[in-house]
């Protein structure tokens, strides 16, 4: 198995290595951010990309999303700190196998790696508990303001900020803000990749 390992802190890379190591996986490259992700998934062609979603740059679900659609056979499984609903589904709707927390033991990770090399879909049993709570939520991302929402819908429909601070009577310096709330808690890092995680969550914009 060869596998290319994606995550922005040394030291969780260092510790995946000698898991990785330890189990005959071949960690082939890595990667600290999402560009890198997509030219390394491009260069050494892994059998799976081992993926982060927090990092810096484009983010892990657009990097997973690039990465399938020039390498459909390739498998992605999603390793990450991120547990909200939209997120999960962010990741699978750009074609991760895969989704584990950062906290999954050394025989759920390498279960998981069996899994997704085969084929199959693996999602770890709280991402699951915690899907299955989001999905009876009213709103796509229960983690946001109902100000933010706004804001985020009003963005996944083009608009600029000077536009929504005009639509929602606010100034545009605190639209500024509460876009920087939305990356926080979306974990994302630009508002190319916020959008692209509101839309594949099916959040509808306002006017």
């Amino acid at each position: 198995m060869r596998v290319l390992l994606c995550d922005d802190h040394p030291i969780y890379r260092d510790g995946l290595r000698t898991l990785f190591d330890e189990l005959g996986v071949d960690v082939v490259a890595e990667a600290g951010n999402g560009e890198d992700a997509v030219a390394l998934a491009s260069a050494f062609e892994p059998d799976i990309v081992v993926m982060d979603l927090s990092m810096p740059g484009i983010g892990g679900v657009e990097a997973t999303r690039r990465i399938l659609a020039e390498h459909p056979s390739m498998r992605v499984l999603a390793l990450t700190m991120i547990d909200d609903h939209a997120t999960v589904l962010a990741a699978l709707r750009a074609g991760a196998s895969g989704y584990l927390l950062k906290g999954a033991g050394h025989a759920e990770i390498r279960t998981a790696l069996a899994a997704v090399q085969l084929g199959g879909v693996t999602v770890s049993a709280e991402v699951t508990a915690g899907l299955r709570a989001g999905l009876r939520s009213p709103h796509p991302f229960p983690q946001l303001t109902p100000r933010e929402r706004d804001v985020l819908g009003l963005m996944s429909r083009g608009r600029t900020n000077e536009h929504i601070a005009d639509v929602l009577s606010l100034s545009v310096k605190t639209v500024r803000n509460v876009v920087s709330s939305i990356f926080s808690k979306l974990a994302v890092s630009s508002r190319a990749e916020a959008v692209a995680v509101a839309r594949d969550a099916g959040l509808e914009g306002h006017g």
